[in-house]
């Protein structure tokens, strides 16, 4: 058995070889298609990180009206805690708020000195919730907006969160249907590509199968080489691929790497390279013995 696949795919790479321009031509659209699956692949991890940095940084911050005292608020934040959903409640009081606002703000002379003007803390204090899990968070916001103390509260700060997030998930999604348009046009051109590549194999070889018939050889036999050929355009496809999304991350990683919570776009793709290759390998592989199959059982009538 061992000897058999050793032979099929030494004849696979022989048939590779003499067919010259043609295996080149099927590799480099092949190449290109597996370039876009991978970059979209890439892409799709990146806005995935982005999004789940998002998420991580969500919270629902509660604002209490001026006149609402600071033990009425730390009763409603033990209420917030027995709620299953949220992991934690910070309480910050109108001081600390102030003095959390002076410190982002202390490079903006206009807005500290508009604060002096004031001469009064116009800051609300506020409870600062986190959820056990962000798909939570739009529940914790309906109980709040329904809880027996929602006549206390002045604005709740959710809103904004929840559209930043849902305009990443959008955004996800587009990446996603855009890239499975474009993965499907350079999947038929490869197809039809290595298709024609084969067909010209077979017909190539045909009085070489004639003799390999006569002396008996199993369809199997027979078959393999066009089958391993396939799988050779892929494999070879997708190394090239992995290698060109390698260079352009290189190249764009001083302008790309805030984006990954890594900080590091290029170390970024080094821990996803695997799965890139792999996912390469199994589409270019598939797309080859796809292209094989439909011509041997166009071409090939064993």
């Amino acid at each position: 058995m061992f000897l058999i696949i050793g032979r099929t795919i030494r004849a696979s790479f022989i048939n590779f070889w003499r067919n010259g321009w043609l295996s080149v031509a099927a590799v480099s659209v092949l190449v290109l298609a597996l370039f876009v699956v991978g970059s979209v692949f890439m892409v799709g991890l990146v806005a995935n990180d982005v999004l789940q940095n998002v998420e991580k940084k969500v919270s629902i911050s509660v604002y209490f009206k001026t006149d609402i005292s600071e033990e009425k608020i730390l009763e409603n934040k033990r209420d917030l805690e027995n709620i299953k959903e949220i992991s934690s409640v910070e309480y910050i009081s109108k001081d600390k708020a102030l003095e959390i606002f002076k410190r982002d703000n202390a490079d903006e002379p206009v807005i500290m000195e508009s604060l002096e003007e004031i001469g009064e803390n116009p800051l609300l204090a506020s409870l600062v919730i986190k959820a056990d899990n962000p798909s939570q968070y739009q529940a914790v916001a309906d109980y709040i907006a329904n809880a027996s103390f929602k006549d206390d509260v002045g604005r709740v700060n959710y809103g904004k969160n929840r559209e930043i997030i849902d305009r990443l998930n959008g955004i996800i999604f587009q990446i996603k249907k855009v890239g499975l348009i474009l993965v499907g046009i350079f999947g038929i051109v490869s197809i039809l590509i290595i298709f024609n590549t084969i067909r010209i194999t077979i017909y190539t070889h045909r009085q070489e199968i004639e003799v390999m018939r006569l002396v008996g050889s199993s369809n199997m036999f027979i078959r393999l080489p066009f089958i391993f050929e396939g799988i050779i355009y892929g494999v070879i496809a997708s190394f090239i691929a992995s290698l060109i999304i390698l260079g352009t991350i290189k190249f764009i990683n001083i302008y790309a790497s805030a984006v990954v919570s890594s900080g590091n776009l290029f170390s970024f793709y080094l821990a996803n390279a695997l799965y890139v290759l792999g996912l390469q390998i199994i589409i270019g592989s598939f797309l080859g013995v796809a292209s094989s199959w439909i011509a041997m059982r166009k071409y090939l009538k064993i």
